[in-house]
C-alpha cells in the first residue's frame, strides 16, 4: 500500500472522528426542535435561534488562535522542534482568556440595544431577551479557550479527543434548552443559564483532555521569543475571517427579523440550521485536512496535492447526494415533524439554500489548504470583500421577495464564496 494511501486513510478515520462529533448532537436535536417549536411558540423559539447564532458568533472572539494553535503545533511535529509546542499552546490560550472577557463585555454592551431595537422582538419578550443575552455573555470567555484547547488537540491529530467534548457540548446545546423548559417554563433566561452550564462543562473537559497530551505541562514554560508574533501573525487575518464569516452565514436571519419580525423567523431558521448541520461532512474532513496538508507540505507536497483532490472529488459526490435529498425530502419531513402550514411555507427555502451547502461544502477544501500552507490573509481578504457586496444584495432582495429573496442571496454568496476560493488556491504564490 502506497505511504499516501495510508496516510489518507489515517485521514478518513479522523474524518469520521469529527462527523461523529457534529452528527449526534443533530440527531438530538431533530427530536428536540420540534418539541421546542410547539411548546415555545414561533415567537419564542425565533429568538432561541437568534441566541444559539448570537453565543456561536461571540464565541468566534479567539480571533483565529485557535486554527493557528493548530497549524503551529502540526508544523511544529513536522519539522521535529517539539520543545516549541508548549510554548505555542500557552501562548495561545492566555490570548483566547482574554480575547473571551472582551467578547463578553462587547455582548454586555450591546444586550440593551439587540434585545429592546435590532431584532424586532415582541416588546413583551424584551427584558427576557436582555436578561438571556447578560447570561450569554458569561459563557463566551469558556467558548474562547475551548476554541484555543481543540486546536491543540487538533494539532496532535486527536480528533477522538477533540469529537467527544464536541459531542457533548453539541448534544448539550439540543438537550439542555428542553430540559430547562421542562424545569422553568418557557423562560429564555433559564435556558439561556443552561446553554452557557454546557459550554463551561465542555471547557472543563477539554482542559482535562490537554493535560494528557505530551505537552500537557504547558502552562509552567517560559514563552519563547516569536512564539506570539507567529501565532498572531495567523490568527489576525484568521480572527477577520472568525468575524466576519459568522456575519455571512448568519445576517440574513437578522434582516429578516429586523425587516420582517421575528415571528416569521423560525419558518427561514429551522430549515437553514438542519441544512447547516449538513456541512459536518466538508468541516469534518476540513478539520482533519488541516494538521495533514500542514505536514505533508513539509514532507511531501506532491503527496498533498493527491489529498487535496481527492478530498475535492469525495466531498462532491456525497454532498451532492445529501443535498439532493435534503431538498426532495424538505416538504414532507417538516411535514411530518412540525406542521403542514410550516412545511408550506418553508420547503421552497430548504430547496434553495441546499444548493448553497453544496457550494460551500466543496469550499471548504480549498479554504484548509490555504490554511495549512500557512495563507491565512488571501481568505481574510476574500470575506471581507464578501461582506460589503453581500449585505446590500441581501438587503434588496429580502425587500423584494421577503423569506425567499435571503434564500436566493445566502446560495449567491457561497457560490461567489467557493470559486474564489478555487482560484485563490491556484495563484497561492501571489500571495507570498
Amino acid at each position: 500500500m502506497k505511504v499516501s494511501e495510508i496516510k489518507f486513510m489515517s485521514l478518513s478515520k479522523s474524518t469520521l472522528w469529527n462527523i461523529a462529533g457534529n452528527a449526534v448532537p443533530l440527531a438530538i436535536g431533530a427530536v428536540t426542535i420540534p418539541l421546542l417549536i410547539d411548546r415555545l411558540g414561533i415567537e419564542r423559539f425565533g429568538i432561541l435561534t437568534l441566541i444559539w447564532t448570537i453565543i456561536g458568533y461571540f464565541s468566534l472572539f479567539d480571533f483565529g488562535i485557535g486554527r493557528a494553535i493548530t497549524q503551529q503545533v502540526a508544523s511544529h511535529i513536522a519539522e521535529k522542534k517539539q520543545a516549541h509546542v508548549p510554548s505555542t499552546i500557552k501562548a495561545g490560550l492566555e490570548f483566547t482568556i482574554l480575547t473571551g472577557l472582551l467578547g463578553a463585555v462587547v455582548l454586555l454592551l450591546a444586550a440593551y440595544p439587540l434585545s429592546h431595537r435590532g431584532l424586532g422582538i415582541s416588546p413583551a419578550l424584551h427584558q427576557e431577551v436582555f436578561f438571556s443575552l447578560m447570561m450569554a455573555a458569561i459563557g463566551i470567555p469558556f467558548a474562547t479557550l475551548s476554541a484555543g484547547q481543540r486546536g491543540a488537540l487538533e494539532g496532535y491529530e486527536n480528533f477522538q479527543a477533540s469529537n467527544l467534548a464536541r459531542m457533548l457540548l453539541g448534544i448539550s446545546i439540543f438537550l439542555f434548552p428542553f430540559i430547562a423548559f421542562v424545569l422553568h417554563g418557557p423562560s429564555l433566561v433559564f435556558i439561556t443559564l443552561w446553554l452557557v452550564g454546557a459550554r463551561i462543562m465542555s471547557c472543563l473537559l477539554l482542559a482535562w483532555l490537554v493535560s494528557k497530551l505530551p505537552s500537557g505541562k504547558f502552562w509552567k514554560v517560559d514563552i519563547a521569543p516569536g512564539t506570539r508574533k507567529r501565532l498572531f501573525s495567523f490568527g489576525a487575518w484568521m480572527a477577520v475571517t472568525n468575524l466576519v464569516s459568522p456575519l455571512l452565514v448568519n445576517a440574513d436571519r437578522f434582516f429578516v427579523s429586523y425587516l420582517m419580525g421575528a415571528a416569521v423567523v423560525a419558518y427561514y431558521t429551522v430549515p437553514l440550521e438542519f441544512l447547516v448541520r449538513l456541512l459536518i461532512l466538508p468541516a469534518a474532513l476540513g478539520a482533519s485536512l488541516l494538521p495533514r496538508l500542514t505536514r505533508d507540505k513539509t514532507s511531501d507536497a506532491s503527496v498533498a496535492e493527491r489529498t487535496f483532490w481527492r478530498s475535492v472529488k469525495i466531498i462532491a459526490l456525497l454532498m451532492s447526494i445529501v443535498c439532493i435529498v435534503a431538498g426532495i425530502s424538505a416538504y414532507p419531513l417538516m411535514k411530518l415533524f412540525i406542521s403542514e402550514d410550516f412545511a408550506s411555507q418553508s420547503w421552497l427555502l430548504c430547496v434553495i439554500l441546499s444548493v448553497g451547502i453544496l457550494a460551500n461544502s466543496i469550499g471548504y477544501i480549498p479554504y484548509t489548504a490555504l490554511h495549512a500552507m500557512g495563507y491565512a490573509k488571501p481568505t481574510g481578504v476574500l470575506h471581507m470583500t464578501e461582506l460589503f457586496l453581500y449585505l446590500p444584495i441581501l438587503l434588496f432582495l429580502v425587500n423584494i421577495f421577503g423569506l425567499t429573496g435571503a434564500a436566493m442571496a445566502w446560495t449567491a454568496r457561497t457560490i461567489f464564496d467557493a470559486l474564489a476560493l478555487f482560484i485563490l488556491y491556484q495563484r497561492k504564490r501571489v500571495f507570498l
